[in-house]
């Protein structure tokens, strides 16, 4: 099943922006959240089909609220992808231990984030 609903977990509102240009243009319908938190219950409400995840956040970081999601039972089969401007070899491995897909160093790249998407859909 092709993936359609995305959310962006961003606290930058220019990286939420940068993102969503991305995402619409490429025929995505997206929702945004700007913490961790947020995601969390935007979650609940409407389950989308990916979730794009920041790391460092207030509140919650996005290591802590990937790890959640893949411990819950109603939302562990959301996949997530790590957009994050740490680019630590170390990090990316510590992310798909928490439970990512992928992972993707800012600035992301239209052409590879819609190449990850595509793949996982």
């Amino acid at each position: 099943m092709a993936i359609q609903r995305i959310l962006i977990v961003d606290d930058s509102a220019t990286e939420r922006y940068y993102l969503s240009d991305i995402l619409t243009r490429g025929g995505y319908s997206v929702s945004v959240a700007e913490s961790g938190e947020e995601a969390l219950v935007k979650l609940k409400e409407s389950k989308p089909e990916l979730i794009l995840m920041d790391v460092v956040m207030p509140g919650a970081n996005g290591f802590q609220v990937t790890r959640s999601i893949a411990r819950d039972p109603e939302l562990k089969d959301v996949p997530i992808i790590i957009c994050s401007s740490k680019s630590q070899e170390t990090d990316r491995i510590w992310a798909l231990r928490q439970g990512a897909r992928d992972y993707l160093v800012k600035p992301v790249d239209p052409a590879e984030l819609l190449a990850k998407i595509a793949a996982l859909g």
